[in-house]
């Protein structure tokens, strides 16, 4: 099954709460992710929450920064984002 995100409802403190199309739910913290460049951006709380739901079911914010919905899935949090793409 091709995981997709089909609901996302913005938190407190840079957490996302988001829906799978098989119904599950998961609650990000993007925080870990929020720095320099592009993803810089999302530091903004109000900008932060105009993340929405793109064509192939991941999220994305206006400036392009995004993440697949297979990813978000599967994320586990470790504390250091680098080590969830291993």
């Amino acid at each position: 099954m091709n995981n997709k995100v089909v609901e996302i409802k913005v938190l407190e403190d840079y957490n996302i709460q988001l829906k799978f199309n098989d119904n599950t739910t998961k609650t990000i913290d993007f925080t870990p992710f929020i720095g320099k460049g592009i993803s810089g951006d999302l530091k903004d709380k109000e900008y932060f929450n105009k993340v929405t739901i793109e064509s192939g079911g991941g999220i994305e914010w206006p400036n392009g920064y995004d993440f697949c919905p297979n990813y978000l899935k599967d994320f586990i949090p470790s504390g250091k984002p680098e080590e969830n793409f291993a």
